[in-house]
């Protein structure tokens, strides 16, 4: 059957488990009961997925938990938390992922700027690629870098009227922060599967903020 075809698409349990951690982190045990309450995940309450990287996170029920976070706390306090969420995703995601990356390596340490941002975005599209369903793929402009994902888990199956990709956002404002040794950078998503779309594009500008 052709892969495009697929019933489901699935991040690995690691994954799903570091979002789980994540959303903790941010609004408490507690508060992810609620969330897992609210997108029928009851199943999940006190049983996260197990730290192994078989593909048994279901898309939709990655964007069913960011469909409850708005419910439960409205689309701009909802927004905030995933966002948060994300950021908080990067630092479990590297302790389980960090030795695949290289990031810590001298080499790339005394990369230029420009190109440690070119460099970790291909690597950290590439460990979704490898090890999950989503698809991402990176290009690049003369001020920035574009981060496509073709096949996204955070909007699947969701329609808005403005994007709402806010975990994954979180995720790379996060990622260029570490990457960069403590810069900021514009992160945005300009594009988004959900409001019809086909791609979600988050937009990062190679100029640090000041």
């Amino acid at each position: 059957m052709n892969a495009e075809m697929k019933a489901a698409y699935y991040y690995p349990n690691k994954l799903g488990r570091i979002i789980l951690l994540s959303m903790e982190e941010i609004i408490g045990r507690t508060g992810v009961n609620a969330i897992l309450n609210q997108a029928n995940l009851a199943e999940l309450i006190n049983h996260y997925p197990p730290n192994d990287l078989d593909l048994a996170v279901r898309f939709e029920d990655v964007a069913r938990m960011q469909v409850a976070l708005d419910a439960i706390y409205g689309p701009r306090g909802g927004r905030g938390l995933a966002l948060r969420a994300g950021r908080a995703c990067l630092k479990h995601g590297l302790r389980e992922f960090g030795p695949l990356l290289g990031l810590t390596d001298l080499a790339f340490r005394l990369l230029p700027l420009e190109e440690k941002l070119r460099t970790g975005a291909a690597i950290f599209a590439d460990i979704f690629n490898q090890y999950s369903d989503q698809k991402v793929v990176v290009k690049e402009e003369a001020d920035k870098i574009l981060w496509i994902i073709e096949r996204c888990p955070v909007c699947w199956q969701r329609k808005a009227d403005s994007p709402v990709c806010h975990l994954a956002v979180g995720l790379l404002q996060e990622a260029l922060y570490w990457v960069s040794g403590g810069k900021y950078f514009d992160v945005e998503e300009t594009r988004c599967i959900a409001q019809g779309d086909d791609a979600c594009v988050i937009t990062i500008g190679k100029q640090a903020l000041d």
